[in-house]
C-alpha cells in the first residue's frame, strides 16, 4: 500500500495573522505548523500501514518553512518527505495548489511503483476552502470520498463513514482514490523522542516546478483565478451594555432582544 498524505504549512492560529501589500497571507513574520486537520490524514495513514503494510509518504508545498510540516508528519511516523519549493509557487489559488500537488503525486506514483491511496485533512487552518480533495481526483483520475468521519480499506476498496446532521452515510471506491477525514476519525499521537530522532535520517526530497513539468506561467499570484482587492482587520470588540435589574431586567433584556431582532 502505496499512500501520500498532503499536508500544508500554516500560520498559527494563535499568532495576530496580517496580509502582505499584495493582499496575500502574511507567512514569514509569523510562526507556522504543521495544519491540525491535517495530522488526523497522517495518523489515519499510519493506522492503515500499521494494520497491514505500507509505505507512507507526506507531501507539500511552500517556501522554504515548510519543509517543517512535512518533519512533523515523519517525527509521527512517516517513512518519507516530498517538499516542492519553487518561488513562482507564491500566492498560487487552489487551482494552482490542486495541479502541482498532482504532478508530485503522479511523479511519486511514477518513482514508487503506483500511489494507492491520497489521503487529506477536512481543509487547512488558514484557507478553509476544502476543495483540494475533489480538485486532486478530477486532475489525478481517481474517485474522491470525502468527509470520512471512519475510513476501512481492504479488498482494493476504501469505504468510508460520513456523518452529519440529517444522515449517516456510507460511501465505497475502488482504489485507487482520494479521501478526505473529518477531525472525528481519530486522535492524532504526538511524536515521541524515538520518532523524533528517527526523522532526522527519513528522506525528505525537494523538487522544483521543472522536476514536475509545471510552467511557472501556470501558478502563483499572476495566474490566480481570483483575488483579493482590500482586506482589513477586524474592528475590536466592544463592550457589553451593563443593566442594573431593579425589578424590570427582564423587560429590558426582551427591549434588547427586539432590538437585535432576536425575538
Amino acid at each position: 500500500m502505496n499512500i501520500v498524505v498532503c499536508v500544508k504549512y500554516v500560520p498559527d492560529a494563535q499568532a495576530d495573522r496580517t496580509f502582505k501589500t499584495d493582499h496575500t497571507t502574511d507567512r514569514e513574520t509569523v510562526d507556522g505548523l504543521l495544519s491540525e486537520l491535517d495530522e488526523y490524514a497522517v495518523e489515519e495513514a499510519l493506522k492503515i500501514v500499521q494494520a497491514g503494510e505500507g509505505e507512507i509518504t507526506v507531501l507539500t508545498m511552500g517556501p522554504d518553512d515548510a519543509v517543517a510540516a512535512v518533519k512533523k508528519g515523519l517525527q509521527m511516523g512517516a517513512d518519507k518527505g516530498v517538499h516542492v519549493n519553487d518561488v513562482a509557487i507564491a500566492g498560487s489559488d487552489a487551482v494552482a495548489t490542486s495541479l502541482v500537488l498532482a504532478k508530485a503525486i503522479e511523479k511519486i506514483g511514477v518513482e514508487g511503483g503506483g500511489v494507492d491511496l491520497v489521503l487529506t485533512g477536512l481543509g487547512s487552518t488558514d484557507g478553509a476552502m476544502s476543495v483540494l480533495p475533489a480538485m486532486l481526483a478530477e486532475r489525478l483520475g481517481m474517485p474522491q470520498v470525502t468527509w470520512a468521519s471512519e475510513l476501512a480499506v481492504e479488498g482494493g476498496m476504501a469505504r468510508i463513514t460520513r456523518h452529519n446532521e440529517a444522515v449517516t452515510e456510507t460511501v465505497e471506491a475502488n482504489l485507487p482514490a482520494v479521501v478526505s477525514v473529518t477531525d472525528q476519525i481519530n486522535d492524532p499521537r504526538y511524536p515521541s523522542f524515538k520518532g523524533i530522532m528517527a526523522a532526522k535520517k527519513k528522506p525528505v526530497e525537494e523538487w522544483s516546478l521543472a522536476d514536475l513539468g509545471v510552467d511557472p506561467s501556470e501558478v502563483g499570484l499572476g495566474a490566480s483565478w481570483t483575488s483579493v482587492v482590500s482586506a482589513e482587520a477586524r474592528p475590536p470588540r466592544q463592550a457589553g451594555e451593563l443593566v442594573t435589574d431593579e425589578g424590570d431586567g427582564g423587560a429590558k433584556l426582551v427591549e434588547f432582544l427586539a432590538s437585535r431582532r432576536f425575538a
